[in-house]
């Protein structure tokens, strides 16, 4: 039902930033959104997820260096990735959920932290 679309991802230096952001071609507004990452054809694990009205839940190895936010009215999900490392070096994707009508994913980008 949404067409989600990431971007932002790239290679960063050990202990660097990125932002990435999804893109929704509907309104998000009934979803729960998240941030996941995994590589292709791995099963894909929570890094955060934001729900309407803010309240926020983050994996322990992101809780206190990434941030996930959302703009219901740009219909945008963000995820801002400080202290990057080694093992933040994966693909990430971006996810719709809903209660009735399941989970959206994104196609996902490619997140590289060098050493």
């Amino acid at each position: 039902q949404v067409q989600l679309v990431e971007s932002g991802g790239g290679l960063v230096p050990y202990g660097g930033s990125l932002r990435l952001s999804c893109a929704a071609s509907g309104s998000i507004d009934s979803y729960v959104m998240g941030w996941y990452h995994g590589a292709p054809g791995k099963q894909r694990e929570l890094v955060a997820t934001i729900m309407r009205g803010g309240s926020r839940e983050y994996a322990p190895s992101a809780k206190g260096r990434f941030t996930i936010s959302r703009d219901d009215d740009k219909n945008t999900v963000d995820l801002q990735m400080n202290n990057l490392k080694s093992d933040d070096t994966d693909v990430y994707y971006c996810a719709a959920h809903s209660l009735n009508l399941g989970t959206f994913w994104g196609q996902g980008t490619q997140v590289t932290v060098s050493a």
